[in-house]
């Protein structure tokens, strides 16, 4: 399946480490056939997350936000985010 990111928004989070990051939230895309065999890209109902640099950011069940690969653990500064 071909998929494809489109950025929804981004926020600024502190990690563990004490440093700043900037964490980038995509919606999941995956192709489907349009109207006369054109392309098109419907939404998978996915979000994800990644820093502005690249890296992946794993969202547990308990909504802890961790940089993939690491044991930091980042903490938003916006109060209002809640990943699904």
């Amino acid at each position: 399946m071909d998929l494809r990111l489109q950025f929804l928004e981004s926020f600024a989070a502190t990690g563990s480490d004490g440093q700043a990051y900037k964490v980038c939230a995509y919606d999941r895309l995956a192709r489907a056939e349009g109207a006369g065999g054109l392309e098109s890209w419907e939404s998978t109902g996915q979000v994800e997350y990644r820093l502005a640099d690249g890296r992946l950011v794993d969202v547990a069940r308990d909504r802890t936000l961790r940089v993939n690969g690491s044991e930091i653990e980042l903490k938003p500064e916006n109060a209002r985010y809640a990943p699904a």
